[in-house]
C-alpha cells in the first residue's frame, strides 16, 4: 500500500527485536509510514508462539512491517545486515546488554558503515549501576514504585497491561524522531536509549513531588484520601458499575440539580470542595442509594447529558463493540497470519484529520525475504544460494 502521504514516508528502519518494548518502537514508526524491516530468526520470532497472556503480543506490535527471516550468526547473514544498514536511517534492538556487540552489530560498528544511522536500544536500564541487569516490565514496575502505588497496602500489584514496555516503545520512538530532526542540521546519526526502569520513575514523578511538597509519602492509590467528595465507583440497579467524578464547585451544583439533590444544593457547607470532602461519609452512602435506582444504560445517558465525568467499568473484550472506537477509526481490521482477522487499536493520535491505518498486514515468517534482498541488488540465483545455505527463510 502507498505510504507516500504519511509523515515518515521515505524513512527506512531495520528492527531486530522481540517481545513488546522493541517491537512497539517499530510499530509506532511503521504506523507513521516508515518502511520497517523486521529481522527475525529462520524459525521465526519466538514471540509469535507465546501462549496465554503473551499470545497477543506479536499481532499487536508487528503490523506495518516486512519480515526478513535469516541466520544473523552466519557470515552471509551478517553481510546482508551490513548492506541494509548502509541504506537505512534507523536500527532498533532490544536484546540483553552486549548481545549486539558479540554479533558485531554495535553502534560503533554500524556508524562506520553509515555515519547517519540512528541506533535505538530499548533496554531495562539506562547507563549506571543497574545497566547490566536483566529487566522485564514487571521487574521495573516493582522496583520503580508503580506496583506499590497500584495494589492494596502490602500487596504490590502490576498494572493490567504491559504499560511500561509500551511506554518504553513510545519514548524510544520519541528519541528516534528527535534524532532524525537533529540529523538534519548535524548530518550525523547517534545512539539513543529508552529504558523500562526510568520509564516507571518518570511516572512516579507526581508522587515524588507530592512527597516533597507535603512532607508525607503518598499511600497506594487503592487507599488514597480522595481529593474530591465524589470520585468513586458506584453500582447500578442491574449490578453494573460506573465511575463518577465531580471535580469542581460548578460541577457539584450541576450534579445536584440533575439528580434532584436539593438538600445538598442548598447546604452552604457543601458549596466548596473542602467542605464536601469533610462530609464524604454522609454524601457517598446517599449517592450509592440514589444510583441503585438507575440501570447502567439510564445512568450513563443522564450523566452524558449533564456533561459530568463518568465511565463504565469495561473489560478489554467490551472494546471490540465500542461505538466511538468503531465510528472514529479507533479500531483497525487486522489479518491474523494463521488465518482470520480481528479488530485492534489504531495509534491514538490524529494529525490534520488523519488516523493511521494498516498499510502492511502483520507478516508471516520471512514473507518479504525475496523482496527485500532484491531491493539490495541480489538476483534470483544469489537468493537461491542463500536459501540453500539456510541463511534465509522464504515464506
Amino acid at each position: 500500500m502507498d505510504t507516500s502521504n504519511k509523515p515518515l514516508s521515505g524513512i527506512k528502519v531495520i528492527e531486530m527485536t522481540h517481545m513488546v518494548m522493541g517491537p512497539a518502537v517499530g510499530a509506532i514508526l511503521g504506523d507513521l509510514g516508515a518502511d520497517v524491516i523486521k529481522i527475525e530468526p529462520i524459525s521465526g520470532d519466538k514471540t509469535r508462539v507465546l501462549k496465554k497472556s503473551g499470545s497477543g503480543y506479536f499481532l499487536t506490535y508487528n503490523r506495518n512491517k516486512r519480515s526478513l527471516a535469516m541466520d544473523i550468526k552466519k557470515e552471509e547473514g551478517k553481510k546482508i545486515i551490513k548492506s541494509l544498514i548502509r541504506k537505512s536511517d534507523v536500527f532498533i534492538e532490544n536484546f540483553r546488554p552486549g548481545a549486539m556487540d558479540k554479533l558485531g552489530f554495535s553502534y560503533e560498528n554500524f556508524s562506520k558503515l553509515n555515519p547517519e544511522i540512528i541506533y535505538c536500544s530499548a533496554k531495562g536500564f539506562l547507563k549506571g549501576p543497574y545497566e547490566n541487569r536483566t529487566a522485564l516490565d514487571e521487574v521495573a514496575q516493582m522496583m520503580g514504585g508503580l506496583a506499590y502505588m497500584t495494589g492494596p497496602p502490602g500487596r504490590p500489584l502490576r498494572a493490567g497491561s504491559s504499560v511500561i514496555d509500551i511506554m518504553g516503545g513510545m519514548f524510544g520512538a520519541i528519541a528516534i524522531l528527535a534524532a532524525l530532526q537533529e540529523r538534519r542540521s548535524t548530518k550525523k546519526g547517534q545512539k539513543v536509549t529508552s529504558a523500562l526502569y526510568e520509564n516507571v520513575v518518570y511516572l512516579m514523578g507526581q508522587h515524588m513531588a507530592q512527597t516533597a511538597t507535603t512532607g508525607s509519602p503518598p499511600p497506594p492509590m487503592s487507599v488514597r484520601v480522595a481529593a474530591w467528595a465524589v470520585y468513586d465507583i458506584f453500582e447500578t440497579k442491574d449490578e453494573q458499575q460506573i465511575f463518577i467524578g465531580v471535580v469542581s464547585d460548578t460541577q457539584w451544583k450541576l450534579f445536584c440539580e440533575s439528580f434532584g439533590l436539593e438538600e445538598y444544593a442548598s447546604d452552604e457547607s457543601m458549596d466548596l470542595n473542602k467542605g464536601r470532602v469533610e462530609q464524604r461519609d454522609v454524601i457517598i452512602p446517599r449517592l450509592q442509594e440514589l444510583f441503585k435506582a438507575y440501570t447502567k444504560t439510564d445512568l450513563m445517558k443522564k450523566l452524558d447529558e449533564t456533561g459530568l465525568p463518568f465511565a463504565p467499568i469495561s473489560k478489554p473484550e467490551d472494546l471490540f463493540d465500542d461505538p466511538h472506537l468503531n465510528e472514529s477509526g479507533g479500531l483497525l481490521d487486522i489479518e491474523i497470519p494463521a488465518g482470520g482477522s480481528t479488530k485492534l487499536p489504531a495509534m491514538p493520535i490524529n494529525m490534520d484529520g488523519r488516523r493511521f491505518d494498516v498499510h502492511t498486514p502483520v507478516p508471516k515468517v520471512g514473507e518479504h525475504s525475496d523482496q527485500i534482498l532484491k531491493e539490495l541488488g541480489l538476483d534470483d540465483e544469489e537468493i537461491k544460494d542463500l536459501f540453500d545455505l539456510e541463511v534465509i527463510s522464504k515464506n
